[in-house]
């Protein structure tokens, strides 16, 4: 059998690489991780060595592929994202052609949700206002709220959203959630009522929290804008976890300032990092983290064993898990 040549564009642990080595003893690993690093950063001094690395690539595992990688890996056969989302412009190219793309869903529930409920209960404890008085050494005392007996409404029960769903629960919540795939309204494990995806603004109503876990597509793109917020209580909060082009940046601000809304929750915006001009910054009521729901200190631990799963089926000829559906774009 030949050499199945994998070139690895992000930097892994030694342990790492055995486990991927010990698939399959025709397997040769290439570490380009330097490479696209330099490259990505504008370094393009080394691009010779690492053309040399892409040509002989018939699988390629990072985090979204090399700038053109099509024409500079002509044996590509599959390429796997250790990331959930391929909505970044590097990852078009590849959606074009005939190369198989898997991501790693199924390993980010854990962090996500929590880091979603650090924000509903940040936003409901008014942390930032205790923040702020913290610093001006104030004691001024309030009623912080409580997260029992809300709702909690999930845009998108995917696997993040079934594990914010669980948290919910586990704080006493009323969840609420809808679904794509679903045509009729029916409950779930931890979900109260489950809607099909027409039924938004009826989700929106209900929910004092909602929380944004759907897949950035064309589709989805803006999905969240004016309309959408005058359907959302007064009192409600806006977490979103997802991707910022999902919601209509503009219609947030005006949302927020002319209080239709209460506040918001971002890990994710627009445009990353935020630009300083942004009122977002400036909004009382906003608490903004960048872009880090996803990671975790042992990142490698849960999404190189999933590889690897896959690896072994791409050798035994098997049908791939997590293979993205290139005309809905996850």
């Amino acid at each position: 059998m030949a050499d199945i040549n994998i070139v690895i564009t992000r930097p892994i642990e030694k342990e790492f690489v055995q486990q991927i080595t010990g698939v399959d003893p025709n397997i040769k690993l290439l570490d380009a991780s330097a490479f696209f690093a330099a490259e990505d950063s504008g370094d393009f001094s080394i691009k010779d060595k690492f053309d040399a690395m892409l040509a002989q690539a018939e699988i390629i595992c990072g985090f979204w592929p090399p700038k053109n990688a099509i024409a500079r890996a002509p044996r590509l056969k599959w390429m796997h994202t250790l990331l959930a989302g391929v909505d970044r412009p590097e990852f078009m190219e590849v959606m074009r052609s005939q190369v198989i793309i898997s991501n790693s869903i199924g390993i980010h529930g854990t962090q996500i949700s929590e880091l979603v409920f650090m924000l509903m209960l940040s936003l409901a404890k008014q942390a930032p206002f205790f923040f702020r008085m913290q610093q001006e050494k104030r004691w001024s005392p309030t009623i912080p709220e409580i997260l029992e007996g809300k709702t909690l409404g999930i845009v998108g029960l995917g696997n993040i959203g079934k594990a914010v769903a669980r948290l919910g629960k586990a704080f006493g919540m009323r969840v609420i959630a809808n679904r794509r795939s679903i045509t009729e309204t029916t409950c779930e494990t931890n979900v109260d009522v489950l809607m099909p995806a027409g039924s938004l603004k009826e989700l929106l109503s209900q929910s004092d929290f909602v929380v944004i876990a759907l897949p950035a597509t064309p589709a989805t793109n803006k999905i969240i804008g004016e309309k959408e917020f005058r359907a959302m209580k007064p009192s409600a909060y806006i977490i979103n976890i997802a991707r910022g082009k999902i919601i209509d940046e503009d219609a947030l601000i005006r949302a927020i300032k002319e209080h239709w809304i209460a506040g918001a929750g971002l890990d994710t915006v627009a445009i990353e990092p935020l630009p300083p001009r942004s009122e977002l910054w400036k909004l009382p009521n906003v608490i903004i983290t960048p872009h880090v729901s996803g990671r975790r200190e042992d990142y490698n631990k849960l999404a190189i064993p999933l590889f690897c799963e896959n690896l072994k089926r791409y050798i035994n000829h098997e049908k791939l898990f997590n293979v993205i559906d290139k005309e809905k774009s996850y």
